[in-house]
Protein backbone atom coordinates (compact mmCIF):
# COMPACT_ATOMS: atom_id res chain seq x y z
CA UNK A 1 0.00 0.00 0.00
CA UNK A 2 1.01 3.82 -0.58
CA UNK A 3 1.51 6.69 1.64
CA UNK A 4 -0.70 8.94 -0.22
CA UNK A 5 -0.77 12.78 -0.40
CA UNK A 6 -3.72 14.79 -1.84
CA UNK A 7 -0.85 16.21 -4.31
CA UNK A 8 0.34 12.77 -5.30
CA UNK A 9 3.45 11.93 -3.63
CA UNK A 10 3.17 8.24 -3.60
CA UNK A 11 5.80 6.51 -1.38
CA UNK A 12 5.80 2.99 -0.13
CA UNK A 13 7.06 1.37 3.52
CA UNK A 14 9.43 -1.37 3.29
CA UNK A 15 9.57 -1.73 6.36
CA UNK A 16 9.11 -5.68 8.39
CA UNK A 17 5.78 -5.64 9.62
CA UNK A 18 6.05 -6.53 13.52
CA UNK A 19 3.99 -9.85 14.44
CA UNK A 20 0.51 -9.07 15.78
CA UNK A 21 0.77 -5.14 14.24
CA UNK A 22 -2.22 -4.13 12.20
CA UNK A 23 -0.55 -3.35 8.88
CA UNK A 24 -2.84 -0.56 7.32
CA UNK A 25 -3.94 2.82 9.07
CA UNK A 26 -4.94 5.80 7.19
CA UNK A 27 -4.45 9.23 8.41
CA UNK A 28 -6.72 12.28 8.00
CA UNK A 29 -5.96 15.72 7.94
CA UNK A 30 -7.02 19.10 7.76
CA UNK A 31 -5.68 21.60 5.54
CA UNK A 32 -4.94 24.37 8.23
CA UNK A 33 -4.10 21.34 11.00
CA UNK A 34 -0.30 20.93 12.18
CA UNK A 35 1.48 19.47 9.80
CA UNK A 36 4.25 19.03 12.20
CA UNK A 37 2.20 16.71 14.10
CA UNK A 38 0.68 14.81 10.47
CA UNK A 39 4.19 14.58 9.71
CA UNK A 40 5.82 13.13 13.05
CA UNK A 41 2.90 11.14 13.24
CA UNK A 42 3.32 9.15 9.52
CA UNK A 43 6.87 9.00 9.79
CA UNK A 44 6.36 6.98 13.34
CA UNK A 45 3.92 4.62 12.23
CA UNK A 46 5.79 3.48 9.06
CA UNK A 47 9.14 2.78 11.15
CA UNK A 48 6.91 0.31 13.05
CA UNK A 49 6.40 -1.50 9.75
CA UNK A 50 2.42 0.20 9.52
CA UNK A 51 1.33 1.38 5.36
CA UNK A 52 0.09 4.64 6.07
CA UNK A 53 -2.03 6.71 3.66
CA UNK A 54 -2.50 10.37 4.51
CA UNK A 55 -5.61 12.11 2.90
CA UNK A 56 -6.48 16.26 3.42
CA UNK A 57 -9.80 16.55 4.45
CA UNK A 58 -10.84 19.72 2.03
CA UNK A 59 -14.06 18.03 2.03
CA UNK A 60 -16.52 15.26 3.31
CA UNK A 61 -16.30 13.83 -0.67
CA UNK A 62 -12.43 13.68 -0.33
CA UNK A 63 -12.27 11.54 2.86
CA UNK A 64 -15.08 9.45 1.72
CA UNK A 65 -12.65 8.92 -1.85
CA UNK A 66 -9.67 8.20 0.47
CA UNK A 67 -10.77 6.16 2.76
CA UNK A 68 -12.83 3.84 -0.62
CA UNK A 69 -9.46 3.95 -2.39
CA UNK A 70 -7.07 2.54 0.79
CA UNK A 71 -9.52 0.42 2.64
CA UNK A 72 -7.94 1.05 5.99
CA UNK A 73 -8.03 -0.85 9.10
CA UNK A 74 -8.01 2.11 11.00
CA UNK A 75 -8.52 5.88 10.79
CA UNK A 76 -6.76 8.49 12.73
CA UNK A 77 -7.27 12.34 12.32
CA UNK A 78 -4.93 14.82 13.55
CA UNK A 79 -6.34 17.97 14.90
CA UNK A 80 -9.47 17.38 12.69
CA UNK A 81 -11.74 20.22 12.04
CA UNK A 82 -14.29 19.26 9.86
CA UNK A 83 -16.68 16.50 10.69
CA UNK A 84 -15.95 12.72 9.71
CA UNK A 85 -18.96 11.89 7.57
CA UNK A 86 -21.17 9.31 10.01
CA UNK A 87 -20.56 6.49 6.99
CA UNK A 88 -17.03 6.47 7.55
CA UNK A 89 -17.36 6.40 11.94
CA UNK A 90 -20.02 3.84 11.78
CA UNK A 91 -17.72 1.53 9.71
CA UNK A 92 -14.34 2.13 10.59
CA UNK A 93 -12.86 2.86 14.02
CA UNK A 94 -11.39 7.01 13.74
CA UNK A 95 -9.41 7.98 16.58
CA UNK A 96 -9.27 12.13 16.64
CA UNK A 97 -6.20 13.73 17.92
CA UNK A 98 -7.99 16.66 20.47
CA UNK A 99 -5.17 19.37 22.03
CA UNK A 100 -6.85 19.38 24.93
CA UNK A 101 -7.02 17.53 28.24
CA UNK A 102 -9.46 14.66 29.31
CA UNK A 103 -13.00 15.66 29.29
CA UNK A 104 -11.87 18.89 27.00
CA UNK A 105 -13.89 20.11 23.80
CA UNK A 106 -14.53 22.44 21.57
CA UNK A 107 -12.64 23.79 18.83
CA UNK A 108 -10.54 26.51 20.48
CA UNK A 109 -9.50 23.97 23.02
CA UNK A 110 -5.67 25.59 23.58
CA UNK A 111 -6.84 29.28 22.81
CA UNK A 112 -8.95 28.79 26.60
CA UNK A 113 -5.77 26.59 28.03
CA UNK A 114 -3.34 30.09 27.49
CA UNK A 115 -5.58 32.83 28.01
CA UNK A 116 -6.72 30.85 31.56
CA UNK A 117 -3.26 30.25 32.59
CA UNK A 118 -3.56 26.64 32.49
CA UNK A 119 -0.11 25.07 34.44
CA UNK A 120 -0.89 21.66 32.83
CA UNK A 121 -2.61 20.61 29.58
CA UNK A 122 -2.90 17.49 27.40
CA UNK A 123 -3.51 15.64 23.95
CA UNK A 124 -6.39 12.82 23.90
CA UNK A 125 -7.20 10.36 21.71
CA UNK A 126 -11.08 9.84 21.00
CA UNK A 127 -12.98 8.04 18.82
CA UNK A 128 -15.86 9.72 16.41
CA UNK A 129 -19.05 9.75 17.21
CA UNK A 130 -21.82 11.78 16.73
CA UNK A 131 -21.41 14.64 18.94
CA UNK A 132 -18.09 15.99 18.47
CA UNK A 133 -15.20 15.59 21.12
CA UNK A 134 -17.81 13.08 23.07
CA UNK A 135 -16.37 9.61 21.82
CA UNK A 136 -14.73 7.08 23.77
CA UNK A 137 -10.89 7.30 25.00
CA UNK A 138 -8.30 5.11 23.63
CA UNK A 139 -5.01 7.01 24.98
CA UNK A 140 -4.28 10.37 26.51
CA UNK A 141 -1.10 12.36 27.48
CA UNK A 142 -0.21 15.30 29.26
CA UNK A 143 2.82 18.13 29.25
CA UNK A 144 3.71 20.97 31.41
CA UNK A 145 2.48 24.88 29.73
CA UNK A 146 5.15 26.97 28.98
CA UNK A 147 4.72 30.96 28.15
CA UNK A 148 4.77 30.58 24.74
CA UNK A 149 2.39 31.55 21.43
CA UNK A 150 -0.50 29.13 20.42
CA UNK A 151 1.59 27.79 17.46
CA UNK A 152 4.68 27.15 19.33
CA UNK A 153 3.41 25.21 21.40
CA UNK A 154 1.21 23.42 19.22
CA UNK A 155 4.71 22.41 16.73
CA UNK A 156 6.46 21.74 20.15
CA UNK A 157 4.65 20.20 22.79
CA UNK A 158 1.49 19.41 21.28
CA UNK A 159 3.11 17.46 18.08
CA UNK A 160 5.30 15.20 20.78
CA UNK A 161 2.06 14.24 22.96
CA UNK A 162 0.44 13.70 19.77
CA UNK A 163 3.01 11.07 18.53
CA UNK A 164 2.69 9.38 21.57
CA UNK A 165 -1.07 9.03 22.09
CA UNK A 166 -1.51 8.22 18.05
CA UNK A 167 0.62 5.29 18.97
CA UNK A 168 -0.72 4.23 22.24
CA UNK A 169 -3.74 3.66 20.87
CA UNK A 170 -2.58 1.65 17.85
CA UNK A 171 -1.15 -0.31 20.55
CA UNK A 172 -4.43 -0.68 22.47
CA UNK A 173 -6.26 -1.45 19.60
CA UNK A 174 -4.05 -4.45 18.77
CA UNK A 175 -4.98 -5.86 22.47
CA UNK A 176 -8.94 -7.27 21.51
CA UNK A 177 -9.59 -7.51 25.73
CA UNK A 178 -8.80 -3.41 25.25
CA UNK A 179 -12.10 -0.94 25.80
CA UNK A 180 -11.58 2.29 25.32
CA UNK A 181 -13.01 4.39 28.24
CA UNK A 182 -16.28 6.47 27.68
CA UNK A 183 -16.19 9.90 28.56
CA UNK A 184 -17.37 10.32 32.14
CA UNK A 185 -17.71 13.83 33.68
CA UNK A 186 -18.01 12.33 36.98
CA UNK A 187 -14.76 10.83 36.62
CA UNK A 188 -12.74 13.03 39.04
CA UNK A 189 -9.74 12.65 36.63
CA UNK A 190 -12.07 13.95 33.77
CA UNK A 191 -11.25 18.01 34.37
CA UNK A 192 -11.52 19.80 30.92
CA UNK A 193 -15.17 20.40 29.54
CA UNK A 194 -16.95 21.70 26.75
CA UNK A 195 -15.92 25.70 25.80
CA UNK A 196 -17.32 27.89 23.42
CA UNK A 197 -15.60 28.95 20.63
CA UNK A 198 -13.27 31.99 20.91
CA UNK A 199 -14.37 35.04 19.18
CA UNK A 200 -12.85 38.48 19.06
CA UNK A 201 -15.14 39.41 22.10
CA UNK A 202 -13.22 36.94 24.46
CA UNK A 203 -9.56 38.36 22.64
CA UNK A 204 -10.26 41.81 23.27
CA UNK A 205 -7.72 43.90 24.81
CA UNK A 206 -8.45 46.29 27.36
CA UNK A 207 -5.66 48.92 27.07
CA UNK A 208 -6.93 50.71 30.37
CA UNK A 209 -7.52 47.64 32.58
CA UNK A 210 -5.50 44.83 31.18
CA UNK A 211 -1.90 44.09 32.66
CA UNK A 212 0.75 43.01 30.41
CA UNK A 213 0.78 39.50 31.15
CA UNK A 214 -3.16 39.54 30.13
CA UNK A 215 -2.40 41.41 27.13
CA UNK A 216 0.37 39.29 25.98
CA UNK A 217 -2.05 35.76 27.03
CA UNK A 218 -4.50 37.11 24.57
CA UNK A 219 -2.24 37.68 22.13
CA UNK A 220 -0.45 34.29 22.32
CA UNK A 221 -4.03 32.64 22.21
CA UNK A 222 -4.20 34.21 18.70
CA UNK A 223 -0.80 34.20 17.22
CA UNK A 224 -1.33 32.82 13.67
CA UNK A 225 -4.48 32.55 13.67
CA UNK A 226 -6.85 34.81 14.10
CA UNK A 227 -4.77 37.73 15.57
CA UNK A 228 -6.35 39.68 18.49
CA UNK A 229 -8.22 42.73 16.57
CA UNK A 230 -7.18 45.94 18.13
CA UNK A 231 -8.25 49.44 17.43
CA UNK A 232 -5.12 52.07 16.49
CA UNK A 233 -5.71 55.94 15.76
CA UNK A 234 -8.97 54.96 15.05
CA UNK A 235 -8.66 52.38 12.38
CA UNK A 236 -9.00 48.33 13.17
CA UNK A 237 -5.67 46.27 13.11
CA UNK A 238 -5.22 42.29 14.20
CA UNK A 239 -2.06 42.16 16.38
CA UNK A 240 0.07 39.43 16.23
CA UNK A 241 3.82 38.99 18.15
CA UNK A 242 4.21 39.83 21.52
CA UNK A 243 6.77 40.67 23.65
CA UNK A 244 7.11 41.69 27.35
CA UNK A 245 9.63 44.81 28.25
CA UNK A 246 11.20 44.65 31.24
CA UNK A 247 14.10 47.35 30.39
CA UNK A 248 15.84 48.82 33.39
CA UNK A 249 15.36 51.69 31.28
CA UNK A 250 11.63 51.88 31.54
CA UNK A 251 11.39 55.48 31.86
CA UNK A 252 11.17 55.64 28.33
CA UNK A 253 8.06 53.24 27.58
CA UNK A 254 5.68 54.93 29.77
CA UNK A 255 3.23 56.75 27.98
CA UNK A 256 -0.65 56.20 28.48
CA UNK A 257 -2.09 52.90 28.15
CA UNK A 258 -2.59 51.81 24.30
CA UNK A 259 0.08 54.37 23.14
CA UNK A 260 2.66 53.60 20.63
CA UNK A 261 6.03 54.67 22.52
CA UNK A 262 9.17 52.94 20.62
CA UNK A 263 10.15 50.83 17.57
CA UNK A 264 12.77 48.31 17.16
CA UNK A 265 13.30 46.65 13.72
CA UNK A 266 10.03 46.73 12.83
CA UNK A 267 8.26 45.85 15.76
CA UNK A 268 6.19 48.60 17.93
CA UNK A 269 6.18 49.47 21.69
CA UNK A 270 3.00 49.88 23.84
CA UNK A 271 2.23 51.10 27.05
CA UNK A 272 0.77 49.25 29.31
CA UNK A 273 -0.94 49.97 32.93
CA UNK A 274 2.28 48.44 34.36
CA UNK A 275 4.46 48.30 31.92
CA UNK A 276 5.27 47.96 28.27
CA UNK A 277 4.68 45.18 25.02
CA UNK A 278 6.17 44.88 21.83
CA UNK A 279 3.73 44.46 19.34
CA UNK A 280 5.88 42.57 15.75
CA UNK A 281 3.46 42.18 13.43
CA UNK A 282 0.14 43.90 12.09
CA UNK A 283 -2.82 43.33 9.50
CA UNK A 284 -5.14 45.83 8.96
CA UNK A 285 -8.50 45.09 8.70
CA UNK A 286 -10.14 44.89 5.40
CA UNK A 287 -13.30 47.66 4.91
CA UNK A 288 -15.67 46.17 2.77
CA UNK A 289 -14.45 47.60 -0.87
CA UNK A 290 -10.59 46.83 -0.10
CA UNK A 291 -8.76 43.87 -0.67
CA UNK A 292 -7.73 41.75 2.46
CA UNK A 293 -4.79 42.44 4.14
CA UNK A 294 -1.49 40.67 4.17
CA UNK A 295 0.44 40.45 7.66
CA UNK A 296 3.50 42.40 7.95
CA UNK A 297 6.15 44.25 10.59
CA UNK A 298 3.52 46.63 12.78
CA UNK A 299 5.94 49.62 11.95
CA UNK A 300 5.93 48.78 8.54
CA UNK A 301 2.44 49.12 8.24
CA UNK A 302 1.99 52.16 10.28
CA UNK A 303 5.02 54.26 8.40
CA UNK A 304 2.85 57.20 7.81
CA UNK A 305 2.02 57.44 11.56
CA UNK A 306 5.40 56.57 13.76
CA UNK A 307 7.34 59.93 12.50
CA UNK A 308 7.38 61.20 15.83
CA UNK A 309 8.31 57.87 17.72
CA UNK A 310 11.63 57.06 18.48
CA UNK A 311 13.78 54.13 16.86
CA UNK A 312 15.12 51.94 20.36
CA UNK A 313 17.69 49.94 19.35
CA UNK A 314 18.82 46.92 21.08
CA UNK A 315 22.92 45.10 21.27
CA UNK A 316 23.64 42.17 20.29
CA UNK A 317 25.20 41.05 23.29
CA UNK A 318 21.71 42.06 25.48
CA UNK A 319 21.69 39.75 28.58
CA UNK A 320 17.92 40.41 29.34
CA UNK A 321 15.53 37.90 28.20
CA UNK A 322 12.38 40.10 28.21
CA UNK A 323 12.78 42.77 25.41
CA UNK A 324 11.90 42.45 21.77
CA UNK A 325 15.75 41.33 20.13
CA UNK A 326 15.67 38.91 16.87
CA UNK A 327 19.40 38.53 16.94
CA UNK A 328 21.68 38.03 19.80
CA UNK A 329 24.95 35.82 20.90
CA UNK A 330 26.09 34.63 23.88
CA UNK A 331 29.12 32.37 25.14
CA UNK A 332 29.67 29.72 27.46
CA UNK A 333 32.78 27.34 28.08
CA UNK A 334 34.59 28.67 24.62
CA UNK A 335 31.42 28.17 22.20
CA UNK A 336 29.52 31.27 21.04
CA UNK A 337 25.31 30.68 20.25
CA UNK A 338 24.07 32.90 17.68
CA UNK A 339 20.25 33.18 18.24
CA UNK A 340 18.47 34.51 15.61
CA UNK A 341 14.34 34.10 16.29
CA UNK A 342 12.58 35.77 13.67
CA UNK A 343 8.73 35.65 13.23
CA UNK A 344 7.74 32.26 12.21
CA UNK A 345 10.88 31.61 10.95
CA UNK A 346 10.85 34.02 7.47
CA UNK A 347 13.82 36.28 6.79
CA UNK A 348 13.48 39.31 4.65
CA UNK A 349 16.22 40.88 3.11
CA UNK A 350 17.10 43.34 6.27
CA UNK A 351 16.81 40.36 8.77
CA UNK A 352 19.45 38.11 6.40
CA UNK A 353 21.62 41.25 5.93
CA UNK A 354 21.86 41.91 10.03
CA UNK A 355 22.60 38.47 10.50
CA UNK A 356 25.06 38.52 7.87
CA UNK A 357 26.82 41.56 9.95
CA UNK A 358 26.22 39.58 13.57
CA UNK A 359 27.85 36.59 11.95
CA UNK A 360 30.88 38.45 10.58
CA UNK A 361 31.37 40.48 14.20
CA UNK A 362 31.07 37.63 16.40
CA UNK A 363 33.01 35.05 14.17
CA UNK A 364 36.33 36.78 15.34
CA UNK A 365 35.43 36.13 19.38
CA UNK A 366 37.58 34.22 21.10
CA UNK A 367 35.74 30.59 20.56
CA UNK A 368 36.00 27.10 19.99
CA UNK A 369 32.79 26.41 18.07
CA UNK A 370 30.14 28.98 16.74
CA UNK A 371 26.83 27.54 16.58
CA UNK A 372 23.97 28.92 14.54
CA UNK A 373 20.64 28.33 16.81
CA UNK A 374 18.28 29.68 15.35
CA UNK A 375 14.55 30.26 16.81
CA UNK A 376 12.82 28.33 19.49
CA UNK A 377 10.29 27.07 17.23
CA UNK A 378 11.83 27.47 13.74
CA UNK A 379 15.45 27.25 13.09
CA UNK A 380 14.52 28.77 9.65
CA UNK A 381 11.75 29.06 7.28
CA UNK A 382 13.66 30.76 4.13
CA UNK A 383 12.84 33.64 2.91
CA UNK A 384 9.53 35.76 3.92
CA UNK A 385 6.90 35.80 1.44
CA UNK A 386 4.57 38.40 2.89
CA UNK A 387 7.55 41.09 2.62
CA UNK A 388 7.90 39.98 -1.18
CA UNK A 389 4.27 40.16 -1.54
CA UNK A 390 4.03 43.62 -0.62
CA UNK A 391 6.96 44.96 -1.96
CA UNK A 392 5.60 44.25 -5.19
CA UNK A 393 2.06 45.81 -4.54
CA UNK A 394 4.30 48.97 -3.88
CA UNK A 395 6.13 48.39 -7.52
CA UNK A 396 8.78 46.69 -6.40
CA UNK A 397 9.13 43.96 -9.61
CA UNK A 398 8.77 41.02 -7.63
CA UNK A 399 11.47 38.70 -9.70
CA UNK A 400 14.00 41.92 -8.67
CA UNK A 401 12.76 41.25 -5.39
CA UNK A 402 12.89 37.48 -4.92
CA UNK A 403 16.78 37.80 -6.91
CA UNK A 404 17.68 39.79 -4.87
CA UNK A 405 16.57 37.74 -1.61
CA UNK A 406 18.21 34.56 -3.08
CA UNK A 407 21.70 36.54 -3.44
CA UNK A 408 21.22 37.81 0.36
CA UNK A 409 22.53 34.68 3.47
CA UNK A 410 19.22 33.61 4.04
CA UNK A 411 20.87 30.89 1.50
CA UNK A 412 23.90 31.06 3.41
CA UNK A 413 22.87 31.05 6.39
CA UNK A 414 20.61 27.79 5.45
CA UNK A 415 24.16 25.84 3.73
CA UNK A 416 25.66 26.77 6.65
CA UNK A 417 28.37 29.51 5.19
CA UNK A 418 29.33 33.09 5.08
CA UNK A 419 32.09 34.18 2.79
CA UNK A 420 33.11 30.39 2.48
CA UNK A 421 33.30 30.12 6.06
CA UNK A 422 31.69 26.45 7.15
CA UNK A 423 29.23 26.70 10.45
CA UNK A 424 26.87 24.34 11.49
CA UNK A 425 23.57 24.59 13.56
Amino acid sequence: MALHFDYALRLRSNSVKTPGLYGYAGVVVHRSASLASMYSSHVELLERGHTVSVEIAINEQTMQEGVELFKPEIIICPFLKHRVPESIWRKYVCIIVHPGIKGDRGASSLDWAIINGETEWGVTALQAAEEMDTGDIWATAKFKMRAGTKSSIYTLEVTEAAVNVVLQALERYQNPKFKPEPLDYNNPDTLGRLNPNMVQTDRRIDWQTDTTSAIIAKMNAADGSPGVLDMINGREYYLYGAIRENSLEAGRFFGDPGAIVATRLGAICRSTIDGAVWITHLKRKALAHETPSIKLPAAQVLTDELTDVPEIPVNLYHSLDNTFREIWYEEKNKVGYLHFDFHNGAMSTAQCHRLRDAFLEVRGRPTHVLVLMGGRTSWSNGIHLNIIEAANNEGVHGSERSRAMYDDPCVAVEAGRFDGVGAQA
